[in-house]
């Protein structure tokens, strides 16, 4: 069993950055790829990031391709989304999850955080 806890949302200007965290427990962290995932107001949650178990291969939804980096520290058990150039698109709740593979496929993580807000001021 893994728990995942977000933590760095907030409310920001639009074109400010913002970076939100991932910290888990119960499980090492390294044995699982990991995810970022957002849900605005009315719309369905979809794919932001992800990142394989050791950090090596990244991908991202086009939305975001160039503004966000993630990447993890498997010594902290943590995951991490550094949000640059922020857009008042971006305004959602943010969840990471933790699964088997590297994917955009929500239903293939087993493990999610109880989310974050991000909003993005215009």
């Amino acid at each position: 069993q893994v728990q995942l806890v977000e933590s760095g949302g907030g409310l920001v200007q639009a074109g400010g950055s913002l970076r939100v965290s991932c910290a888990a427990s119960g499980r090492t962290l390294s044995d699982y790829a990991m995810g970022w995932f957002r849900q605005a107001p009315g719309k369905e949650r979809e794919f932001v990031a992800a990142i394989s178990w050791n950090g090596g291969s990244t991908d991202y939804a086009d939305s975001v391709k160039g503004r966000f980096t993630i990447s993890r520290d498997n010594a902290k058990n943590t995951m991490y989304l550094q949000m640059n150039k922020l857009k008042p698109e971006d305004t959602a709740v943010y969840y990471c999850a933790a699964g088997p593979a590297r994917t955009f496929y929500s239903v293939q993580y087993i493990y999610w955080g109880q989310g974050t807000q991000v909003t993005v001021s215009s």
